[in-house]
């Protein structure tokens, strides 16, 4: 794509914006940059005189390529993301403002949203995040579904309902970060009953290890696991994980040894996430130890 051909540098005008667009559709960047290459092969394929808008054009591309994408994945289980998000973007808490008031923060924000898009049809999801992200018009929405300009509007409306009904948080506020600060001064004082008061009584925590996934319910049992947070503060430092708060922590030669992020709801624990396995943890492109 490099060079004077004005396809090409027409095409890398727009291929931040694709690529956004694709990446809140599919919530991986590797399938979202996959979008937007093969958008490339297509257009470089097509007589470039019959495209009126180019920018439209690409987009009803890589929006069809990204449904093809999200509809697999619901007819084959086992690609399926379940839920969950498949990548993690760790970012530091250094001292300044509230988490709530820094712009930088963003894109962490934004992936919480994807977080509560998972929960959506394919339909639903390229109508909202095209629409209501991108302002993609409702007719080209409809084009891309094979559907009228209505049902597209009415795809969208029943989607953003269901995203502002998600208890799902896509902030951190201060009181999220001091129930989990009480949580972690508990683990490490071995206070039992304190850990049982800022747990959800239905709290799951997930470890993501190199073997698989293991899974805890309860109030109970979590807590009785609780040092591997405590020992982790302690070696660690504050962060936001996916928008959620967050530790991460490292070896002594200074090798990451942990992810962790808490979900907050009501003013108690409901979700812990660990991730340990090391392949993962060197994706995630984490601070320094220093």
């Amino acid at each position: 794509m490099a060079g004077t051909d004005p396809m090409a540098e027409a095409f890398e005008a727009q291929h931040d914006r694709l690529r956004a667009a694709a990446y809140r559709l599919l919530g991986s960047h590797a399938d979202a940059e996959d979008a937007v290459q093969e958008a490339w092969l297509r257009l470089s394929r097509q007589n470039a005189g019959t495209i009126d808008n180019l920018a439209g054009w690409l987009t009803t591309v890589v929006g069809r390529i990204s449904l093809d994408v999200l509809r697999s994945r619901r007819t084959r289980p086992e690609t399926a993301y379940d839920g969950q998000l498949t990548e993690y973007l760790v970012v530091p808490i250094d001292d300044g403002p509230a988490p709530e008031e820094d712009a930088l923060l963003a894109d962490s924000v934004g992936l919480a949203l994807l977080v509560v898009l998972q929960s959506l049809g394919p339909s639903e999801r390229l109508a909202f995040v095209l629409h209501d992200l991108f302002a993609v018009p409702f007719d080209e929405i409809g084009t891309i579904l094979g559907k009228s300009t209505a049902a597209a509007k009415m795809l969208a409306s029943r989607a953003r309902k269901k995203v502002r009904g998600s208890e799902r948080p896509t902030t951190v506020t201060r009181a999220q970060r001091e129930v989990v600060e009480a949580f972690l001064a508990a683990a490490r004082d071995g206070d039992f009953e304190g850990l049982l008061r800022v747990l959800d009584p239905e709290v799951k925590l997930t470890v993501d290890t190199p073997a698989g996934v293991v899974v805890t319910l309860g109030a109970t049992r979590v807590a009785a696991g609780a040092q591997l947070a405590a020992d982790a503060a302690v070696r660690g430092r504050a962060v936001l994980v996916n928008g959620l708060p967050g530790m991460v922590s490292w070896r002594a030669d200074g090798t990451p040894l942990s992810v962790i992020a808490y979900t907050v709801a009501d003013g108690r624990i409901t979700e812990i996430t660990v991730v340990v396995d090391p392949a993962k943890l060197a994706a995630m492109g984490l601070p320094d130890s220093a």
